[in-house]
């Protein structure tokens, strides 16, 4: 009996030993310049067996062990010694590891995967990061072509001459979007209409997407979600990158980055970049130019200094950009008159610098302050037709940190104020508009973590702004894990947005109608609030991913564009009743078999506003939205198969029943496919890629309205929801070395 008693106890204790050691989770790091930093893919796998995971933007890992008699977690690294450690020595709590370089190396090919975006287990906020490679599965010229593979965030044209593109996200305009370049507010203002053409793709490290409510460090204007740049470093980049890129439309364009580590404290980068097209198309004989001549350079230096408590960068950025189109016949160099014919011409001069400093307090863990510093002077000298539209921007940003903890590293606090600056001056045809903000503001943030399975963020912070008053901001988010397999998120949180009213709606002047705007206008605010939930399954020693999330955002003020009650004009005036956007999306990634990756995604968006007393569906929105991703990478890695389809739904259209029958369009747009599809041959230092856009050479039939009679009073170039080119080639070259 005594026996039995104790061969059910031993069984007992190792079942209850097994399942408490089969979830293990932490962090790794790298030592860089003396100081600790997350280590991002490297590789975490259990001992003889092929279950493992690789560490995210954050250095995380999490995973599930299988059952053996002896587990052991391996830690490895390109250019890092291999770690081995018992499963006994983690206990299923959050484990750091630091791995150590390798003495010596000898030379050897090193053939390792990538994946192309994912979703942090670990963020208190659902985050979608766009690595590296990720924005490599397309031709992804500049930012406004790196959401290709994202169902969160929507790209369209603004207008069908300028070639302007803008972002949509939760249904809602990219005015409500915060745009971060590492952690610093960036395209405001008058950038917003062509500044998503001035990061190139091969610039960029990774994008991270967060959706709903956002940090209160990062100031006040965010409603919707945020998008921040991380651009590459130069103590991490590649020492010198060369992407030569081409297509069939005559567009050229030449990205060049070189880093060099001067020194063990002292390192540096240069970015240049250059593009030109200058062929002219009008392939469906409406005597516009499908899209605009562009010829940009664009060039950035950065530097960084770094310490075991001292962390400054800082660098120079100038941008000159000239941008032409409008009717084939048109002459630049000739006096603008209707006989010349209708043209556009945008001239940008952009000038940017930051100043960011850290520093690390030795004697107290996990306390630090930073001082984060941008100065902007954009200039923009641009003609639409017979309209003339000329502005300056000169902008200062400031924000100062400090971050620290109450009793224990589990009650974070980060505290600080900012300032921020922007005078505008504007030149409307003979009309001159002048407007300054100045905006002091303070935020307090707390972050609880236990660990394990609850994270907490809350924040507020307070602005004083010189025409709008006070502000105020509450944030909060919450994470809660039910276990490694099942991730449940919240938000809830308050944004504001200060309409740039003539630089925002600049498409708006390729139109007959006048814009007539309504004063004064108040600044925009409202409510968001969303929910989350991940299940990851292991399938076939392979990880499934299964997402969903439901936001729902209310507008208090808001300014509102009406191009449908009156013939003559767009009336731009306050908001009178409702205003929201509900939106829901469900997404599938999963790697089906080996080195075959999948994202399957749907996106619903509910989107009304008040319009003449009428709540009515926002105009120019895709109610719906499909995805599916495919990215294939052969063994060893010599060849990659990109393949990406996109199911655009149908649109409210602008009314235009008041034109005459010939030219009105429908109440809505239909929906239609769209398919890309890229392959790319991988050699030791250089990479060869080619590709077709629009495979499906769908196309917008007439997007332009009387375009043989631009000068008359129905003509109309801004109702445009679909592409304009039909199919474009293009092919590339990307040298490499280490």
């Amino acid at each position: 009996m005594k026996l039995k008693l104790i061969s059910i106890l031993v069984v007992f204790l190792s079942v209850t030993f097994d399942a408490y050691s089969q979830k293990v989770s932490g962090y790794v790091y790298e030592i860089l310049e003396n100081s600790k930093s997350p280590l991002i893919g490297a590789n975490v796998y259990q001992a003889n067996t092929t279950n493992g995971t690789v560490t995210n933007q954050e250095g995380f890992y999490s995973m599930e062990l299988n059952n053996t008699e002896q587990q052991y977690l391996v830690f490895s690294f390109v250019g890092y010694q291999n770690d081995t450690i018992p499963v006994t020595e983690v206990n299923s709590t959050l484990f750091n590891i630091v791995m150590k370089e390798q003495k010596e190396l000898a030379e050897v090919e090193v053939v390792s995967r990538q994946k192309g975006g994912f979703v942090s287990r670990a963020n208190t906020r659902s985050i979608e990061s766009i690595s590296g490679q990720g924005l490599k599965q397309a031709a992804c010229c500049n930012l406004s072509e790196s959401f290709e593979n994202s169902a969160t965030v929507n790209i369209s044209y603004a207008d069908a001459v300028t070639g302007a593109k803008h972002i949509e996200m939760l249904g809602l305009a990219g005015r409500y979007t915060q745009i971060m370049e590492e952690n610093i507010p960036n395209l405001r203002g008058l950038a917003q209409p062509y500044g998503l053409g001035y990061y190139p793709g091969d610039w960029l490290q990774s994008i991270q997407v967060s959706k709903g409510s956002s940090s209160v460090i990062n100031g006040y204007e965010s409603i919707t979600g945020q998008i921040n740049l991380e651009l590459k470093k130069p103590q991490k980049s590649e020492k010198l990158f060369l992407n030569l890129y081409g297509n069939q439309f005559g567009k050229f364009e030449g990205n060049l980055n070189a880093s060099v580590k001067i020194n063990d404290r002292w390192s540096t980068m240069i970015f240049l970049h250059g593009e030109n097209n200058s062929m002219k198309h009008d392939f469906n004989d409406d005597t516009f130019l499908d899209m605009p001549l562009v010829t940009q350079i664009n060039v950035y230096n950065r530097w960084n200094y770094k310490t075991d408590n001292i962390h400054l960068g800082f660098g120079v950025q100038y941008l000159t950009e000239d941008r032409r189109g409008g009717q084939v016949t048109f002459n630049p160099n000739d006096e603008r008159t209707e006989t010349n014919g209708y043209g556009i011409g945008v001239n940008t001069d952009r000038f940017e610098s930051e100043l960011k400093l850290g520093y690390i307090l030795k004697n107290r863990d996990f306390t630090s302050i930073g001082f984060q510093n941008q100065f902007i002077m954009h200039k923009q000298k641009s003609f639409f037709g017979l309209t003339d539209y000329d502005a300056k921007e000169t902008s200062y940003y400031g924000n100062l940190i400090f971050q620290s903890y109450i009793g224990n590293v589990a009650h974070k606090y980060t505290t600080g104020i900012s300032y921020l600056y922007d005078n505008y001056n504007e030149v409307l045809n003979d009309s001159a508009f002048a407007r300054t903000e100045s905006v002091p503001g303070a935020f307090f943030q707390y972050t609880y973590s236990d660990g394990k399975k609850l994270n907490i963020i809350a924040g507020i912070r307070g602005d004083f702004h010189n025409i709008f008053g006070f502000l105020f901001t509450p944030r909060f988010n919450l994470r809660y894990s039910f276990n490694d397999q099942n991730i449940f998120r919240v938000s809830a949180g308050k944004g504001y947005h200060p309409a740039n009213v003539i630089a925002e709606n600049s498409a708006l002047f390729n139109t007959s109608r006048k814009v007539v705007i309504g004063a004064p206008l108040d600044i925009e605010s409202a409510w968001n609030f969303g929910a989350s939930y991940n299940r990851y399954f292991t399938i076939s020693d392979r990880e499934l991913i299964l997402g969903f999330d439901l936001f729902y955002t209310n507008f208090q003020t808001q300014v509102v564009v009406n191009r449908d009650t009156y013939p003559d004009f767009i009336y731009i005036s306050n908001l009178d009743g409702r205003s929201y956007s509900t939106s829901f999306q469900a997404e599938v990634r999963w790697e089906i078999i080996k080195n075959l990756d999948i994202l399957l995604a749907f996106r619903y968006n509910d989107v009304k506003t008040t319009i003449n007393h009428n709540l009515v569906e926002q105009d120019m929105v895709n109610r719906y939205k499909g995805l599916l991703s495919l990215s294939y990478v052969t063994n060893l890695r010599k060849w990659q198969f990109d393949l990406n389809t996109q199911l655009n739904g149908d649109s409210r259209l602008p009314n235009t029943s008041f034109n005459p029958p010939e030219f009105q369009r429908p109440d809505r747009s239909p929906s239609y496919f769209i398919i890309n599809a890229q392959v790319t041959k991988y050699f030791k230092r250089w990479e060869f890629y080619f590709g077709g856009e629009n495979l499906t050479n769908y196309k917008q039939d007439n997007p332009i309205i009387s375009p043989r009679n631009p000068f008359g009073e129905y003509f109309d170039a801004t109702i445009v929801w679909g592409p304009i080119m039909g199919i474009k080639a293009y092919a590339g070259i990307r040298v490499i070395l280490k």
